[in-house]
């Protein structure tokens, strides 16, 4: 019974999570290699999944905490090298095959990768998924007005980003 509920699942939200995990990774190799984790973590949790929350909000939650958790490991092992967080980010997106955008994209991209993990996760949902204050809400545990002003202060760093690369 889980086994063709978990099919579906992966059928009808690989493609979507992929992206949303992308975005705030900002590596198709990464993002990779945690979708993987997060349809694992599915796999576990899909027994005693309660339907407290809409399937896509669950999912989105464990992806998005997946992709987080990644990212702070990233922090980890960026500090233990001596290595600068802003010059990993700007060689994580020239180094990644699968980038094919534009300078203002490829600035865009640094920009966002720069924020901090919680407030670049917001901006991701919001700019690039346009998901409403809601729903990011329902994955983040976080309020509607501490999210628009995350996303306010993410939009403003981002902003002075771009204006510093140009």
């Amino acid at each position: 019974m889980y086994e063709q509920q978990f099919r579906e699942l992966v059928e009808k939200y690989s493609e979507q999570l992929y992206w949303h995990v992308r975005s705030i990774v900002g590596s198709h190799e990464d993002a990779d290699d945690i979708l993987q984790e997060v349809f694992v973590k599915v796999w576990k949790a899909l027994p005693g999944f309660r339907g407290d929350a809409s399937v896509q909000t669950w999912l989105w939650r464990i992806a998005t905490n997946e992709a987080l958790s990644f990212l702070r490991k990233q922090r980890v092992r960026a500090a233990l090298r001596f290595a600068s967080l802003d010059a990993e980010a700007e060689r994580v997106i020239d180094d990644d095959p699968w980038f094919d955008g534009d300078e203002a994209q490829r600035k865009l991209a640094v920009a966002v990768a720069k924020l901090p993990d919680k407030q670049r996760a917001v901006f991701c949902m919001r700019y690039f998924e346009e998901l409403p204050y809601e729903e990011i809400s329902g994955i983040t545990g976080t309020s509607v007005g501490a999210l628009k002003a995350s996303y306010h202060q993410a939009a403003e760093k981002i902003k002075a980003s771009v204006e510093l690369a140009d």
